[in-house]
C-alpha cells in the first residue's frame, strides 16, 4: 500500500479536544464490536487463502499510511464528514492499490460508521490470525541492538518452551544498561541490569532499615537496664 497516494489529497481537520483517557463501558463495547468485524474479515480472507496477505495490508495501513498521515485517520473517524465523501476518498486512495478484501472492509466500516474503530479491528484481526496460526508475538527489549544470531537463539528457546511459533521483535532502550526484558502477552521476564540494580537497592535499603531498627531496640533495652 503506497503512502504517496495519501499525500495527494487534503482532508478537513475535525476539532479534537485533549482529555484524560479512562477505560469505559463504551471502550469495552468497541472492542467487542471490533472483534466481530475482525472475525468476519478473517473468515472471508480464509475463503480466499489470503489471511496473511490481508494482515500485511492492514499492518501497512496502520503502521505506514495512518502513522504518516494522522490527518487521514482524523478524517475517516470524523462524524462530521459524510459517508459518501469518505467512500469517495477510500476509493481514490486504495482502489487498485490495496487488497480487494481490505478495500471492501473499509467501505463496509464506512457504511456502518465504524471507521473510528479501525485500529482496534486491525489489532483484533492480528490476534485472531496469530492464534489460528499458533503464533505469538514477542518483544525483546535490550540496551543495545541484538544480532540476528542471538534473536534466532531466543526464538528457538521460546519455541521449545511454549510450543508456539514466536515472532520476535527487538526494541532498544539504552537506559536498561544491560540484560534483557522479554514480553510475551501478559508474561514478562525481566533480566535487565537496571532491574537487578533496583532489586539490589531495595534489598540494601531493607537491610539498612532492619539494622537501624535492631540497633534502636538494643539501645532501648540497654537504657532500660
Amino acid at each position: 500500500m503506497s503512502e504517496s497516494s495519501a499525500h495527494q489529497h487534503t482532508y478537513p481537520h475535525p476539532q479534537v479536544v485533549d482529555r484524560p483517557w479512562y477505560p469505559t463501558v463504551l471502550d469495552i463495547k468497541g472492542q467487542q464490536i471490533a472483534r466481530v468485524y475482525a472475525e468476519a474479515l478473517l473468515k472471508a480472507a480464509r475463503q480466499q487463502q489470503a489471511e496473511d496477505a490481508v494482515l500485511e495490508e492492514l499492518d501497512s495501513l496502520v503502521d505506514d499510511v495512518l502513522h504518516s498521515y494522522p490527518e487521514l485517520e482524523l478524517y475517516l473517524a470524523s462524524g462530521i464528514v459524510s459517508r459518501r465523501r469518505k467512500a469517495e476518498t477510500i476509493h481514490k486512495l486504495f482502489e487498485g492499490r490495496a487488497h480487494p478484501l481490505v478495500l471492501h472492509f473499509l467501505l463496509v466500516l464506512n457504511d456502518h460508521d465504524r471507521l473510528d474503530l479501525l485500529r482496534t479491528m486491525v489489532k483484533a484481526y492480528k490476534q485472531l490470525r496469530d492464534r489460528e496460526a499458533r503464533r505469538v508475538r514477542v518483544e525483546v527489549v535490550s540496551a543495545v541492538p541484538l544480532g540476528e544470531g542471538y534473536l534466532e537463539q531466543i526464538t528457538g528457546q521460546l519455541r521449545d518452551i511454549f510450543h508456539l511459533e514466536p515472532l520476535v521483535y527487538n526494541r532498544v532502550e539504552p537506559e536498561l544498561l544491560g540484560g534483557l526484558v522479554v514480553r510475551m502477552g501478559d508474561w514478562v521476564f525481566d533480566g535487565s541490569l537496571r532491574s537487578s540494580l533496583e532489586k539490589l537497592e531495595k534489598e540494601l535499603l531493607a537491610r539498612s532499615a532492619y539494622a537501624i531498627q535492631t540497633q534502636r531496640d538494643r539501645f532501648s533495652t540497654a537504657s532500660g537496664d
